[in-house]
């Protein structure tokens, strides 16, 4: 058995701003290089050139595709957002290579900073982690590290795929902090007890005790 006082959540938590401050930086940094330089600058130089000039025309004003009506560089930014970070399909006019490939580059630091936030449900699947972690989040846009990780765990957990590792720190957290799935978790401040792969965790008056099974 184990007692842990109360800690914060972590950083991570909101979005804060799509690609300047999501994830209490991660696809921030990542714009810093993946989405502004990976394989070779995929925002600079995917669709040819400049983001507003990209598939040719002016800045902010680029026909959406053949016979499409001009949309604003904001638009564009934004579909572009949507693919490298949820899923969505390349906009027309840009490399979908390089955007596939800084797609790929964004999930796999998403993964290694939730493994910051997560080391034991990132040590669960060792190896695998962040070819499994990338999978599950290819069409989930971020939430932040603490958030992304949590989602993760509760999903693994309710199909009974949660390493055994990784159940005390999903169970202590989930004792400790109120996580509704859509907003940033807040701290619990009725006693509580939660399970997770085969881990149970009391939470009374902030600190938390976790049993094994």
């Amino acid at each position: 058995m184990t007692e842990s006082p109360s800690a914060g959540p972590g950083r991570g938590h909101g979005r804060g701003g799509e690609l300047g401050a999501a994830g209490g930086g991660e696809l921030g940094a990542a714009a810093g290089g993946e989405l502004g330089a990976a394989a070779g600058g995929e925002l600079g130089a995917a669709g040819g050139g400049e983001l507003g000039a990209a598939g040719g025309g002016r800045a902010g004003d680029h026909a959406g595709q053949p016979g499409g009506a001009p949309r604003s560089l904001a638009t564009r930014q934004a579909e572009l957002v949507e693919a490298l970070t949820g899923g969505k399909p390349v906009p027309y006019g840009f490399d979908a290579l390089k955007v596939d490939a800084a797609r790929v580059a964004l999930l796999r630091k998403r993964a290694g900073e939730v493994a910051r936030q997560w080391p034991m449900l990132g040590a669960g699947f060792g190896d695998r982690w962040k070819a499994s972690f990338s999978s599950w989040a290819a069409a989930r846009p971020t939430q932040g590290s603490l958030r992304d990780g949590w989602d993760f765990a509760r999903d693994l957990s309710g199909r009974g795929e949660l390493p055994a590792i990784a159940g005390p720190e999903l169970a202590e957290r989930e004792a400790r902090w109120s996580y509704d799935g859509s907003t940033a978790p807040r701290t619990r401040r009725a006693p509580a007890v939660r399970s997770a792969a085969g881990t149970i965790a009391v939470q009374v008056a902030g600190r938390v005790r976790t049993i094994r099974r």
